[in-house]
């Protein structure tokens, strides 16, 4: 169903929630797609309103709240031309707030764990927050995932988007520096979804963005992944220890489970006993990209959904690719279709510089210094 003005009341009505949007002509077609709605999705507790952005071209339709830049909804279409959600979320704010494993979020100040919380940047010693064990995952506590995003939509030329911003504070979550963030999400006129990340700052800093959305090609809550099929262009990938923090070493993937070179079912190798899927219940790690870091984004990964005949296909100029097999969802959580997600029902694949990197000085660098831009992008592309 085409979405517009109409729809989107009348659905929010429904669900309850009322329905704003920018002004007059918010929903008028722009060139390619349609301009981003805006409705009133929840409350926080302290009061503060949570909205959800709806914007749709070339078919993709994506919906954002500003609270962590969450996709909390990304529907593609499959041979067939029928859309299915294919990101696993929830459908009210108080479970984003209480349990979410990072369901769509956007990640910061640095993506994956940092062991022990703990860095040296220019002789001075960093303790971040701890929230992974004894160790710092996706940037601790109060990372970007749990904080308001300023949001200012969009359309240029056939595109439509979101700029989202948001100011870290110099010490927040222990990390040096104000970090001003600004993340772009773009729908094309394909239906490919861009995400463009930029960030300064005014003190010696470490970064590494990253996006966390949860993909099920055939649809959320419609069972396992185990029958995708991935390819990922890596030869190498960096074993954990038990805490899930690299070892240092870059060990070949040929001959283990962990070669993806060539397109084959997740599920293949999954419970293969290899010490490493032991340790991370699955697959959980970073693959070591062949092509390095790159000027602009190369194709790194593709994951196909037999039965939909669904495909998405990533690009990115970063060194590294985050597979995570969903392997902590446990039942406990459920989703926006209404039904309960169990272990290896969803699947990451984040794009990102290495875990630990700022512990590890044969890792590429993830500091950022005043003067200096972070600037990374990642495209997401759908077909069946």
């Amino acid at each position: 169903m085409e979405l517009n003005r109409r729809t989107v009341i009348a659905g929010a009505a429904a669900a309850g929630i009322a329905a704003t949007t920018l002004g007059a002509g918010t929903a008028e077609a722009a060139p390619g797609g349609r301009k981003p709605v805006k409705e009133l999705f929840g409350k926080l507790a302290d009061g503060t309103k949570v909205y959800r952005w709806s914007l749709e071209n070339g078919g993709t339709r994506l919906k954002v709240l500003n609270w962590g830049g969450v996709v909390q909804c990304l529907e593609i279409p499959d041979r067939h031309g029928l859309h299915a959600n294919v990101s696993l979320g929830f459908d009210n704010i108080e479970d984003y707030v209480a349990k979410t494993p990072y369901f769509g979020a956007l990640i910061g100040r640095y993506g994956n764990r940092i062991g022990k919380g703990q860095f040296t940047l220019d002789g001075k010693s960093y303790q971040l927050s701890v929230n992974d064990g004894v160790n710092s995952l996706h940037g601790g506590t109060q990372g970007f995932d749990k904080h308001i995003w300023d949001v200012e939509p969009f359309t240029k030329g056939s595109d439509v988007g979101l700029h989202l911003h948001y100011t870290s504070i110099d010490g927040e979550m222990g990390y040096p520096g104000t970090l001003k963030a600004k993340v772009t999400y773009t729908l094309t006129k394909h239906g490919d979804w861009l995400i463009d990340y930029e960030a300064t700052t005014d003190k010696a800093t470490v970064v590494n963005l990253t996006s966390h959305v949860y993909w099920n090609l055939a649809g959320e809550g419609s069972g396992t992944i185990e029958n995708h099929e991935l390819t990922i262009a890596a030869s190498r990938y960096t074993p954990t220890d038990s805490g899930l923090i690299p070892t240092g070493e870059l060990a070949k993937v040929s001959g283990t489970p962990f070669d993806f070179r060539k397109t084959k079912p997740i599920g293949r190798d999954i419970r293969a006993g290899h010490v490493q899927q032991v340790q991370a219940k699955g697959y959980d790690h970073n693959w070591v990209l062949d092509k390095g870091i790159t000027a602009k984004p190369e194709h790194v990964a593709t994951l196909h959904d037999p039965h939909s005949g669904r495909t998405l296909k990533i690009a990115t100029d970063q060194p590294g690719l985050q597979f995570y097999s969903g392997n902590f969802l446990d039942g406990t959580l459920t989703g926006t279709g209404g039904h309960t997600y169990r272990q290896g029902d969803a699947l990451c694949l984040e794009t990102q510089h290495f875990p630990d990197s700022p512990n590890q000085p044969s890792f590429p660098s993830t500091v950022l210094r005043p003067g200096q831009t972070y600037r990374t992008r990642t495209v997401h592309t759908f077909s069946a």
